[in-house]
């Protein structure tokens, strides 16, 4: 990586050999680009250390990400991927998944003139997506809207740095610190605020699938707080519970409301979630 025009990292140029490359994403730790190779189209994600600033510690984690999320798609049994180390970092490669996230999707949805609701099928193919990891044991604890990618054939949940559910290896571990404030369940909040990390459970994922449906077909988050407020206020809003109503046209706003239930075990599981959804 030279100056302000990052290189993806010589050992996936000589996996890859891409014949085209975007870069995506370049942010706070992690590069992702979208690549184009003899063999397929590909995610490429590499990552390294954030520096300390003013307004932030360092966050060494970060280079070991892309091969965390390497480590699970193997235990979850995936194929055509690969990762490794770089001089910085970590890095990985794995399938592009083509399509709108959750939140384009539904732009139309969240327009105070539209008619658009918010498609049950498109709810019910996040589900079905979630419900495969769960089904494997694994808690993805990073579900939000930019991780569901609706491709023409099924919906992908993608970003699995942050899985628990298996073995992953030492050099590649790092604690779970939580995730986006917005879609954080109350007990995983609760922890972060009390030691600095906390555990991915399914109910803490219902949760946050929950905050993903009410943000993508509304634009509001599912707790309030100032948007400039410093995480430790965002996490003590999520952690008091101080919920907005769920305001969802169409028929989805009572069972979104059960998903963002305060306490974990008055959630529905999700296989609920996808039969009432089924019937809808």
């Amino acid at each position: 990586m030279s100056g302000s025009s990052p290189e993806l990292p010589i050992v996936v140029l000589d996996a890859l050999m891409p014949t085209a490359q975007r870069l995506v994403a370049n942010r706070r730790g992690s590069m992702v680009w979208e690549v184009d190779s003899p063999r397929g189209r590909y995610a490429v994600k590499v990552g390294y250390p954030i520096e300390a600033t003013a307004d932030w510690t360092a966050q060494p984690w970060t280079a070991l990400a892309p091969a965390r999320e390497g480590a699970v798609l193997y235990r979850l049994g995936f194929d055509d991927f690969a990762y490794g180390e770089w001089e910085r970092g970590t890095w990985n490669f794995q399938p592009w998944r083509e399509g709108p996230d959750l939140y384009a999707l539904w732009g139309p949805c969240r327009r105070p003139e539209s008619p658009v609701e918010p498609h049950v099928s498109v709810a019910l193919g996040c589900v079905e997506a979630l419900a495969e990891l769960h089904a494997k044991g694994w808690a993805h604890g990073d579900v939000q809207p930019a991780h569901f990618i609706i491709g023409p054939e099924r919906t992908h949940l993608i970003d699995l740095a942050l899985a628990r559910g298996g073995h992953v290896p030492e050099g590649y571990d790092f604690p779970f610190r939580g995730c986006l404030v917005h879609y954080e369940a109350p007990e995983i909040a609760r922890s972060v605020l009390a030691s600095g990390e906390a555990e991915p459970t399914p109910e803490a994922d219902i949760y946050a699938l929950g905050a993903s449906l009410l943000i993508s077909a509304t634009g509001w988050r599912a707790v309030e707080y100032p948007d400039d407020a410093p995480r430790p206020v965002q996490r003590t809003a999520v952690a008091d519970g101080r919920r907005r109503p769920v305001k969802v046209r169409g028929p989805m706003g009572e069972l979104i409301d059960q998903m963002l239930s305060h306490a974990p075990k008055d959630r529905p599981t999700i296989y609920e979630v996808g039969k009432v959804l089924s019937a809808l």
